[in-house]
């Protein structure tokens, strides 16, 4: 019972995670809320690393071998063993974003990607991603609203590469991933999503 949060900076998706989680927990599922990177106390202190202003000298190679080890870490110390004990995981960022960020944003072999990503997170995948799409336009008045990270301080053209790799990837494994209007209010888009994620229920798939 895994459930991922996917999107560009500044959709929504975290906030959408943490509604579902309460939401789940308020129907008496037992739930379990994290994020990538980070989750464990080592890939916590992979994030910092990651997300560092000053390590904008990073090299993307390195970015992506770090969020690798963060996710491993994550993956077999919490993940695992709770999916096991029969919680419904919701993880805000999982291997989707390593295929659009560093597959799309940063234009890295997708061939490698997968093979190294499958590797990292022990052949785990997703049973619903929640892929809340917006424009890069919005994303962007979002971002400058605050404090820039690493990450925020990319691109309009980097973001609309991920974009368009998160929305491919969704296309192809139409399966697992819902998209959603990330446009809409704050309620409407948790109402849609838990709506979604009851009828996936129903269906059988968790």
């Amino acid at each position: 019972m895994f459930i991922t949060f996917e999107g560009i900076e500044g959709c929504g998706k975290t906030t959408q995670a943490k509604l579902l989680a309460s939401y789940l927990e308020a129907q008496g599922c037992k739930t379990l809320l994290t994020r990538e990177p980070g989750g464990t106390s080592i890939s916590e202190k992979i994030r910092t690393i990651l997300l560092d202003v000053d390590h904008s000298s990073m090299l993307p190679e390195t970015e992506l071998l770090l969020y690798l080890a963060s996710r491993s870490q994550h993956t077999a110390e919490l993940i695992i063993p709770v999916l096991k004990e029969g919680y419904i995981v919701i993880c805000d960022r999982y291997t989707d974003s390593t295929l659009a960020y560093q597959g799309g944003g940063r234009q890295m072999d997708m061939s490698t990607l997968l093979e190294l990503t499958t590797f990292a997170s022990y052949n785990l995948k997703p049973d619903i991603v929640l892929l809340i799409d917006i424009s890069v336009q919005l994303a962007m008045k979002r971002i400058n609203e605050k404090k820039h990270d690493r990450l925020e301080q990319e691109t309009t053209e980097f973001y609309e590469r991920t974009r368009k790799r998160f929305l491919d990837v969704a296309n192809r494994e139409s399966d697992r991933y819902i998209i959603i209007n990330g446009d809409d209010d704050i309620e409407s888009i948790h109402r849609v999503i838990s709506k979604s994620v009851v009828q996936k229920m129903k269906d059988g798939l968790l």
